[in-house]
């Protein structure tokens, strides 16, 4: 069964191409996969780190070709967890909503408002029918497993912050920015939500570090984010986001139980459609994402 509790972890890993280039990295090859959803973001790099299983996933693809409403968030979990992936890290840029969260600051969020409209959300739908719990949206011992990591590696890091999601392209305008502030609000993205839902219901171990690279444009202060800020602060976080994963590497591969968090327990009072009402086509194209729950 794929995803069984307990089973040895496989860690994905979504975010940009410079990830890719850690040192020690072996056995490395780029492979297609197939999902029951479409096409995913590209092909998967498969690796090993220190005797650990890695897959590599480029979020936008190689190029980054595919805008943020655009990708296919389905086809890229279900096919991380056909590859048996157990722990997801995703890596990704952020606008920051706070004064002390200036860009090159790396921060482990805990919680999402979603403001994306065009994005499908769910691998649930007519014919089976799932409600899950998003109130904890990602691992938490993930979250734990990335501090210390970056402590380690002498790597400035915050540990929680809200994540609101927008749809994008575009960036916002002043107001939203402001608004969103209102909200309580600690960073901004177009790249995080429907992934962290999808994962949960994919009973997938998830954490996201958000990698700042620009105050959004809400700050008198400062130049109001363009591309060309994005690039010019990831590039000069790339060295850091490639430590920070060849440290938690080894701290997550001695896992040997079912995770703590209940990550890969969270369709376990997810179900709701009588199983005499379930409609068999859609229960084969879940059975990756929700096998374990659908054949016990």
């Amino acid at each position: 069964m794929i995803g069984k509790p307990g089973t040895p972890p496989v860690i994905g890993i979504i975010g940009g191409s410079g990830l890719y280039g850690i040192d020690g990295l072996e056995n490395v090859e780029w492979r297609p996969l197939h999902s029951s959803f479409g096409a995913p973001s590209d092909q998967f790099m498969f690796a090993e780190l220190e005797g650990q299983k890695l897959v590599f996933l480029p979020r936008h693809g190689r190029g980054h070709h595919i805008p943020p409403s655009e990708l296919n968030f389905r086809a890229n979990i279900d096919a991380l967890k056909r590859a048996n992936v157990t722990e997801i890290l995703s890596l990704s840029a952020v606008g920051s909503l706070r004064e002390d969260l200036p860009p090159g600051t790396f921060v482990i969020v805990d919680q999402f408002i979603d403001r994306t409209i065009a994005r499908a959300k769910s691998f649930f739908g007519t014919g089976l029918v799932a409600h899950i719990s998003m109130a904890e949206p990602v691992c938490s011992r993930l979250g734990d497993a990335l501090a210390d990591a970056a402590n380690a590696s002498d790597i400035t890091i915050v540990r929680g912050g809200s994540y609101l999601a927008m749809e994008g392209p575009q960036f916002s305008s002043r107001a939203e920015s402001e608004l969103y502030r209102q909200w309580g609000c600690d960073v901004i993205g177009m790249t995080n939500m429907p992934e962290a839902k999808l994962a949960r219901e994919a009973e997938m171990c998830y954490a996201t570090v958000a990698m700042v690279t620009d105050f959004d444009c809400w700050h008198p202060e400062h130049d109001d984010v363009t591309v060309e800020t994005v690039i010019k602060f990831l590039t000069q976080n790339a060295d850091k986001a490639r430590a920070l994963v060849r440290e938690i590497v080894p701290r997550l591969s001695s896992r040997t139980d079912t995770c703590h968090a209940g990550c890969q327990t969270a369709l376990d009072t997810a179900l709701i459609t009588a199983p005499d009402a379930r409609d068999p086509v859609l229960m084969e194209k879940l059975s990756a994402v929700a096998g374990r729950v659908l054949q016990s």
